[in-house]
């Protein structure tokens, strides 16, 4: 890791993280920190709970226990009105793209904006075009989602998760139902955005490729023992990792499965 890495302040602090599910555990005792400008990724076999993670992160499920911190500020111990003032500084890319499909890109990316802002109609498209022209979408503002493809859906569900500049962005599973190419270059994208607007970002996925190509930082969940049991960046995990789960896990074969 560059001197540069390791001198990153925290941004986000998880510490001593249940997820339950009633009296079913699902992962305990989480605790790993993500530095500012990281992309992290969350990664581990299926059904481990990575999604459920990021969806305790962004205040979709109350943790059982332990504590989530962004900007040393507790999120589950702060006011309803407080969480939601906090939530407005996240963007969320689902694993579909999550957009309407009864409305143009431009007007799908309008939605934070009209909802949290008190912008003006055409403020409001200058803004949502530009962000289309970030993720290489320029003169697609009044095409429907299903007349692009599948990538560029998820280009455009990116645009619209920056809409409010938000300083950590959440992708689940972003790569997931595209093509070799289409992922890689929403990876090139994601690196991009990374770097030329500092954005703190985390990643849940299981894909090699995306893993190795964007990761800088990362933990490891498993479902046997119901805990973490790698962090790191993967690079380094896959090169040094004492633990036989965490290297078979990241030096699988080019079809993609887990062992």
């Amino acid at each position: 890791m560059s001197e540069a890495a390791s001198e990153k302040k925290a941004h986000i602090v998880v510490e001593d993280l249940t997820m339950a599910f009633g009296s079913f555990v699902l992962q305990k005792d989480l605790s790993f920190t993500v530095k500012r400008g990281d992309i992290f990724i969350v990664m581990g076999g299926s059904g481990c709970g990575k999604s459920t993670l990021m969806r305790h992160m962004v205040g979709l499920i109350r943790p059982a226990k332990g504590r989530i911190l962004y900007e040393d500020v507790s999120f589950w111990e702060v006011s309803d009105e407080e969480r939601e003032v906090m939530k407005q500084g996240f963007g969320i890319l689902y694993q579909s793209g999550a957009l309407w499909s009864s409305m143009t890109l431009v007007e799908n990316i309008a939605i934070p904006l009209q909802t949290y802002t008190s912008m003006g109609p055409a403020e409001i498209r200058e803004i949502a075009s530009y962000k289309l022209s970030l993720v290489g979408l320029t003169g697609f503002e009044d095409y429907y989602p299903s007349e692009i493809s599948g990538g560029m859906q998820k280009r455009a569900g990116l645009a619209r998760a920056m809409a409010m500049d938000p300083e950590i962005l959440f992708f689940d599973e972003p790569s997931a139902g595209l093509d070799p190419i289409s992922a890689r270059l929403l990876d090139d994208l994601i690196i991009e955005l990374s770097e030329s607007l500092k954005t703190t970002i985390i990643v849940v996925t299981h894909e090699l490729a995306s893993i190795f190509t964007i990761g800088t930082n990362s933990v490891f969940l498993d479902p046997d023992a119901r805990t973490m049991i790698a962090q790191g960046d993967p690079k380094y995990l896959l090169e040094h990792s004492e633990i036989p789960k965490v290297r078979e896990f990241l030096s699988r074969g080019e079809s993609g499965q887990v062992a």
